[in-house]
């Protein structure tokens, strides 16, 4: 307080008493599963499916992690975390100059760039382009088989002295050896491509490259150039496997651009092109037809294997010489939890459900927070009742799949996990919620093709979607809930099959005519009608823990605060206008607040005892929405009219 010294005026400001709460987020998964690049020693956000793309490489053919996380996405998620699991050594891949690492010369002294640990690296490169006679820009490129070459980050105008400056998500860089006299530079390119005095003119060499095939009836093909010119010198050609292919007679060719500044692009990509003649897309009349930038032509007798590394090296067209690509990555071994009990519990130790490390799923413990987690296709029961006490503990809910083996029949004599009756309903089972059947849809990796993938994935998003739109007190299920991307379900279940599972606290997945494949249930694992629980419902549940977490995080302020009255008020003002704010979004029961909610905080429960403690009680309730899982509508005929 300012001392008065002066007649007049003064002006002070005083705090407000008001402390605003903000209600967390509701629908951030957190996905745990094998993928083959990515992190390994945390838990990384990403915000869209290329988000997951880029940092942990898509799609994989031997996890279901990678669909899982697609399936979220499509169907309204906006974040996830993502823990990769490892199990088992994980190297480097490894370049010609040294084990591990690209050694790229440039002016001034060597660079050197290290991947992270994992057999992606094997696809992962350095290019490496001069900018003046000091500095040079270098791009991380990246070409997994099957999948267009990126380039993931470039940093322009470096030299030896400035390397300490690149902050990169995906190599580390140090310098070592001695001055050379030039960059060195790398990218298979087309070459010898000339103008004719500076401009492009008929009879003019076009620039060239022949690439050896695998399993075609030519050694290689030649692609060169439409037009002639030195502009083909900054067209380079890559070529890999199709990804799934075990013939080993199918490619995907991506024609990549070198801009004059040394940033690397794709400007054309074909996949799964085969290199047998009599195919219909047999790549030189898809290529001679569609593309805008090259010709090609099958050359040779048979060859044995496709030139590598990716982009081809070698040869006396290649200018710019080879690429520094690394090779030899190992990933470890492949983590399936759909196959855990054939490799020795190898996934299950990885995630370490159990609590006595700090890896695996422990890894979510360094997030701010998480709602909803998904292990697509675990289905063993000890470890899900773990995972259901991790939830319970962090104020999460997990999504559970059922076994692909599991039928309705099966299920409903068996119970939930197909072991044992009971056998996930423990305690901390009101964290969780059981869904059936699993679900069919196109698998890009072949060709679109259907499959059957694990629900969790697909629930979680639709979680997201009504969390967005309705509120987290919307139970996530109804003619509103229907899945995105799919294309059938394992099974179409009949009235009597899915009133026999709904009971049991499996919440059914249903295919109707007029609103398509929907989430049809929305009971927690405590949802057995014979358990009486107050937590049967998921909308009233996962209220209950955005409650919870809100009112943690909004109390912070609280402490140390002197506990009498005073404080007592402020923390009813402020605890009552955030319920009144959910009251009034329709979050509760009740047509006043009086019925919707109370927050009591007062002598009555913060007697001398308490207050001596330090402990200041505080107690909130709320009148929970239950959903219409039953709606009944009953039909009499009126009897004794006369008849006019």
């Amino acid at each position: 307080m300012a001392a008065f010294t002066y007649p007049g005026v003064y002006i002070e400001e005083v705090p407000s008493a008001g402390h605003t709460i903000t209600g967390v987020a509701t629908s951030i998964a957190a996905f745990v599963g094998w993928a083959p690049q990515g992190p390994t020693t945390k838990a990384v956000l990403v915000q869209s499916f290329l988000d997951f793309q880029r940092q942990f490489g898509g799609l994989d053919a031997r996890s279901l992690l990678g669909y899982a996380v697609s399936h979220f996405f499509a169907n309204g998620g906006q974040q996830a975390y993502i823990v990769r699991l490892v199990q088992g050594p994980i190297t480097t891949g490894t370049s010609t100059a040294t084990d591990g690492q690209a050694v790229i010369p440039v002016a001034g002294g060597d660079v050197v760039f290290t991947a992270k640990p994992g057999a992606w690296s094997s696809s992962f490169g350095i290019q490496v382009s001069a900018s003046s006679g000091t500095t040079f820009t270098a791009s991380v490129v990246y070409a997994p088989g099957g999948t267009a070459l990126a380039t993931l980050e470039t940093f322009p105008n470096l030299s030896v002295s400035s390397i300490g400056a690149i902050t990169s998500n995906y190599v580390t860089v140090a310098t070592t050896g001695t001055p050379t006299a030039a960059p060195g530079i790398g990218l298979y390119m087309l070459g010898n491509g000339i103008d004719g005095n500076g401009v492009n003119v008929p009879g003019a060499t076009a620039a060239s490259v022949t690439i050896d095939v695998p399993g075609s009836t030519a050694a290689g093909f030649t692609f060169t150039a439409q037009s002639p010119g030195t502009w083909g010198n900054l067209i380079a050609i890559g070529a890999t496997p199709q990804q799934g292919d075990t013939t080993n007679t199918r490619l995907s060719i991506n024609v990549v651009a070198l801009s004059s500044s040394g940033v690397l692009s794709v400007v054309e990509s074909y996949n799964n092109l085969s290199v047998n003649a009599s195919d219909p897309s047999y790549l030189v009349t898809v290529l001679n037809s569609d593309s805008n930038y090259v010709t090609v032509a099958a050359v040779g007798t048979p060859a044995s294997a496709l030139n590598s590394p990716f982009p081809p090296s070698g040869a006396a067209n290649a200018p710019f010489g080879s690429p520094p690509f690394m090779k030899g990555g190992f990933d470890g071994a492949v983590l399936d939890p759909t196959q855990d009990s054939s490799n020795g519990g190898l996934f299950m130790t990885a995630l370490n459900a159990s609590g006595t490390g700090t890896g695996g799923v422990h890894l979510l413990d360094h997030v701010d927070i998480f709602n909803l987690l998904c292990v697509p296709g675990e289905t063993d029961a000890p470890t899900i009742a773990e995972l259901q006490a991790y939830c319970y503990n962090n104020r999460a809910f997990y999504i559970v799949d059922c076994p692909q083996t599991a039928t309705a029949t099966g299920l409903a004599s068996t119970g939930p996990a197909g072991i044992d009756k009971g056998s996930l309903t423990g305690q901390y089972s009101i964290n969780s919620a059981y869904y059936f059947p699993w679900v069919q849809a196109p698998d890009p990796l072949i060709g679109n093709r259907l499959r059957y993938f694990p629900p969790c994935g697909f629930v979680a998003g639709i979680y997201a979607t009504t969390d967005a739109s309705r509120g987290v007190w919307k139970a996530p299920a109804g003619i509103d809930a229907s899945l995105t991307g799919v294309s059938g379900l394992q099974y179409n279940l009949t009235n009597l099959q899915n009133g026999s599972l709904n009971t049991q606290a499996i919440n059914c997945l249903r295919e109707f005519n007029v609103y398509g494949d929907v989430v049809w249930g929305s009971r927690t694992l405590q949802g057995n009608d014979q358990a009486g629980s107050q937590w049967k419902y998921i909308p009233v549940r996962r209220l209950a823990l955005f409650l919870e977490s809100s009112l943690y995080d909004g109390t912070q302020w609280v402490v140390f605060e002197p506990n009498d009255e005073t404080l007592w008020g402020q923390i009813r003002l402020n605890l009552g206008s955030f319920m009144q704010g959910l009251f009034l979004q329709g979050a509760f029961q009740g047509s006043t607040p009086d019925q919707a909610y109370f927050v009591k905080c007062d002598s009555e429960n913060n007697p001398p005892s308490s207050i001596a403690l330090g402990i200041v009680n505080i107690l909130v309730g709320f009148a929970p929405l239950l959903p219409a899982e039953f709606v009944v509508i009953q039909i009499q005929q009126m009897a004794g009219q006369a008849q006019s």
